[in-house]
């Protein structure tokens, strides 16, 4: 079985030796053909020095550095490019993540799953980092529906087939699971072996939770509504016209009964109530809301014509792959 780790590396100098011995005797016991990328993030410590005499000693070994660090999405887009495996594997470099665990999640995969992400039940992490991790993953979880106990975990095995159609950017790595469940793609879990950090000191803090938080809202968009946004856009729109428009009627209505003798009422001056503000803003912001929906109605169609809508398992009969690409459906 051809087998890829790809690994982001960002000032884990002390670790790396000891992470690649133990990728390799897991690898050899098990006789996977393994390759190993480690993708350095820009480290500023001695890491790269430490991957090149890597990759010169042993043949399997793969590695790339950038020129500045540009975040662990990019790093593992850079590794999934290059990756040559059936089954992908990532892990960190601080050797936390256990590589004898890698034979089980295989079996995973091997029970029908595209995607197995590691659940770390037991941590070795301090306060600041495990409590805005396990709000972060009850967030995901509740919002998109893919039901993970550490969505952020970064011990995780794919299908390489995946990452044709999953394109990471920003800070998407973590969403990965969902972004692959959006597709089609069968997502499972393994409970993993987490140990405690040897080297270093941790690269997240409890702030973290907030650009999650922003990334989950775009998350949420791609996968439910990236290819009709104006049922998103355009439905807010409507909201607020349906509010600024019956508030509209009130006012109206108010006007004209208040100027009828028979009723008592004080005559009111529509214009010296807050409430026709309120209005003005409503319907304002629902044509706001429209406008937008159509423009992304617009890019949305632009930037489709190149990619299938949807994701095909299979195909039997006499059926073309060129038969199966959007292409043939335009």
């Amino acid at each position: 079985m051809r087998l890829s780790a790809v690994i982001p590396v960002y000032n884990e100098e002390d670790s790396l030796r000891e992470l690649h011995r133990e990728i390799t005797e897991v690898a050899v016991a098990n006789g996977y053909q393994m390759e190993i990328i480690f993708v350095d993030d820009g480290s500023k410590d001695g890491s790269w020095e430490v991957e090149k005499q890597l990759a010169e000693s042993d043949p399997n070994v793969k590695a790339i550095r950038f020129r500045r660090n540009f975040g662990k999405a990019a790093a593992l887009d850079a590794g999934f490019r290059i990756a040559r495996g059936d089954l992908v594997m990532t892990l960190d470099a601080d050797l936390q993540d256990d590589p004898q665990e890698i034979p089980r999640f295989l079996e995973k995969i091997e029970g029908g799953v595209d995607v197995v992400s590691g659940y770390k039940q037991v941590r070795h992490d301090p306060w600041h980092k495990v409590l805005p991790s396990r709000i972060f993953n009850w967030m995901v979880s509740t919002l998109t529906g893919v039901r993970l106990h550490d969505h952020n975990c970064g011990f995780k095995c794919y299908r390489r087939e995946i990452f044709e159609e999953v394109r990471l950017y920003g800070e998407l790595h973590r969403f990965v699971p969902v972004l692959a469940a959006a597709r089609g793609w069968k997502v499972g879990e393994i409970v993993v072996n987490h140990r405690a950090r040897q080297f270093g000191q941790s690269k997240y803090g409890f702030f973290r939770i907030f650009k999650g938080f922003l990334d989950l809202l775009t998350v949420k968009f791609i996968t439910g509504y990236g290819q009709r946004p104006q049922h998103l856009l355009g439905g807010i729109g409507l909201a607020f016209f349906a509010f600024g428009g019956l508030g509209m009627v009130f006012l109206a209505l108010w006007w004209v009964l208040s100027r009828i003798p028979a009723l008592g009422l004080n005559p009111i001056h529509i214009h010296e109530t807050a409430m026709i503000f309120y209005v003005i803003t409503a319907l304002l912001l629902g044509t706001q809301f429209l406008m937008v929906g159509l423009l992304a109605e617009l890019i949305t169609a632009q930037n489709s014509r190149g990619q299938a809508p949807y994701s095909i398992a299979e195909t039997a009969g006499y059926l073309k792959p060129s038969e199966t690409t959007s292409e043939s459906n335009v």
